[in-house]
């Protein structure tokens, strides 16, 4: 196959889930033989034209320099590109800044999108952008050929409200067997001895609500939020939190093997998103033998199953951080497991390129 990746802001990726999707599928196919190009944004830290046998593709990206509207400028070079590559399957990550172009997308190529989670669902959107990304939604859904859930959740959701087919297939990870308590020392915490929280802090991540929940209950282990939070959202918080001194604001944290270690050290696990589809972190957290909170959505369960403890709200959370993560043992096995046999990449990889081949052998 002659397969180009758009909807990314490119590999080896220094962004996001998708970006991490595609480097781990794209070095993957290319293995197997098949001719792959993924897109870069011009600004990418790589820019080299090939990695690890992958094709880059660099297309002007100005969102630094105008903002969020500079993401449909970008998308919109991608695909007027992918026009003159002939490509047999275009795989397209996502529809937020590409559905408006979809009519542009070339007709002789395979459209497969990913459809992502409920993006118009996100409280940090405007009601008019809310609005637009439920017409995104069903643009993206009219000028794809397939559709992609990477969660059941996603998959009902799509057949419920547009009685329209996709195919699951889940996100990936991969176990981490290599755990260094001294990496503890740079956060000043002992293994086992501090709550845990990774995420974007936007309000539909229930970052506000698990921290309630940690001031309720009186506890004082030490509880680390990592993420970013030179935010107005995140500025918010740590002056709402300013005189609880066990919640701890880490920041972004972008070292995979710190993030590993302390996911794996921790003793609770705090997973806020309430909107999308498999979210990578989850994976990563079921990875790192962490005991998982999670906020009780089909999402998180459609993953976790019955192997994690549920909250949905801050009474619930304060009741759950008496929880001990050595008393289940059971739960850390089976999510473990699941990565092993289920949600591994390479196991993730070998679905896609199964249905990419049959899909272009239906055509």
């Amino acid at each position: 196959m002659k397969i180009g990746i758009i909807g990314t802001r490119g590999i080896p990726n220094n962004h996001g889930g998708f970006e991490q999707f595609a480097e781990y599928l794209s070095k993957y196919l290319v293995e197997e033989g098949h001719d792959v190009y993924v897109y870069n944004s011009h600004a990418h830290p790589y820019q080299k034209k090939t990695w690890n046998g992958v094709y880059i593709i660099h297309k002007n990206d100005p969102e630094d320099n105008i903002g969020t509207f500079g993401q449909f400028i970008y998308d919109f070079n991608c695909i007027i590109d992918s026009r003159k590559r002939n490509f047999d399957i275009i795989l397209q990550l996502g529809y937020t800044s590409s559905s408006i172009w979809g009519w542009l997308l070339p007709k002789k190529s395979i459209i497969v999108t990913n459809m992502d989670g409920l993006e118009w669902k996100r409280s940090k959107y405007s009601k008019p952008v809310q609005i637009f990304l439920k017409i995104a939604e069903s643009l993206a859904i009219r000028t794809s050929d397939f559709l992609v859930a990477d969660s059941i959740g996603i998959q009902d959701y799509l057949n419920e409200k547009y009685k329209t087919v996709s195919e699951y297939i889940a996100y990936g990870a991969e176990l981490f067997t290599n755990p260094q308590e001294i990496v503890l020392e740079s956060y000043g915490v002992e293994k086992h001895s501090f709550d845990l929280l990774i995420a974007r802090l936007e309000p539909e991540n229930n970052i506000e609500v698990i921290l309630d929940g940690v001031v309720m209950s009186g506890i004082n282990r030490s509880f680390l939020v990592i993420g970013k939070h030179d935010t107005k959202f995140g500025e918010y918080l740590k002056r709402k939190f300013s005189r609880s001194t066990n919640i701890i604001f880490l920041g972004g944290i972008y070292n995979l093997n710190h993030l590993n270690n302390l996911r794996y050290f921790s003793n609770l696990y705090f997973h806020g998103h309430s909107v999308g589809g498999t979210n990578p972190s989850l994976l990563e957290a079921m990875a790192s033998n962490s005991l998982i909170i999670a906020n009780d959505n089909i999402f998180n369960k459609g993953v976790l199953g019955d192997n994690a403890y549920y909250f949905k709200n801050s009474d619930d959370v304060a009741i759950l951080l008496q929880k001990n993560k050595m008393e289940a043992s059971e739960f850390l096995t089976i999510n473990a497991g699941k990565i092993k046999n289920e949600l591994n990449w390479n196991s993730i990889n070998k679905k896609y390129e199964t249905y990419l081949l049959s899909i272009l052998q239906k055509s």
